[in-house]
């Protein structure tokens, strides 16, 4: 199995794991929390994972799909499982921290310390450069690889 296949499945199965045992953050969240939620963010994390485990099932079907060269499809496996990864991390940090319930909205925190606006924007906007062109590489892939262009 070529290694973009490879890390997709591999990508799935920790998110999964890690959707699972946020799922246990949230639960116990929930029981000692007096409205009977968890923190935003324990949340966020736990849904987050799970979607995007199964995202990376997504990928790795279109990455074994695809019969483009292995390095564009890993190149592309990385960008996105890499990105994923990355905002699981994020997430869970917010939810440690608890030290926001938007990390979008300004001011941007990261614990006590500010976070520079310009840094949000450059990181989302690498986020959706990575994610989306990781991703219409493979579904070009996988079309190809089904005939269908």
């Amino acid at each position: 199995m070529p290694a973009a296949e490879r890390l997709a499945l591999l990508g799935s199965g920790v998110y999964f794991l890690v959707g699972l045992l946020t799922g246990i953050w949230k639960y116990r969240g929930m029981m000692s929390s007096p409205t009977g939620q968890a923190h935003p963010y324990v949340d966020i994390v736990h849904r987050a994972a799970l979607m995007y485990a199964f995202a990376s099932l997504v990928v790795w079907k279109f990455a074994e799909l695809s019969p483009l060269g292995d390095g564009l499809e890993l190149a592309s496996v990385v960008a996105l499982e890499g990105y994923f990864g990355i905002a699981i991390l994020v997430y869970v940090v917010h939810a440690l921290l608890q030290d926001t319930d938007n990390q979008l909205r300004a001011p941007h925190r990261l614990g006590t310390a500010a976070v520079p606006r310009v840094l949000i924007e450059v990181f989302m906007w690498s986020l959706i450069a990575a994610e989306l062109g990781g991703f219409v590489v493979l579904f070009y892939g996988g079309g190809r690889g089904l005939s269908f262009w």
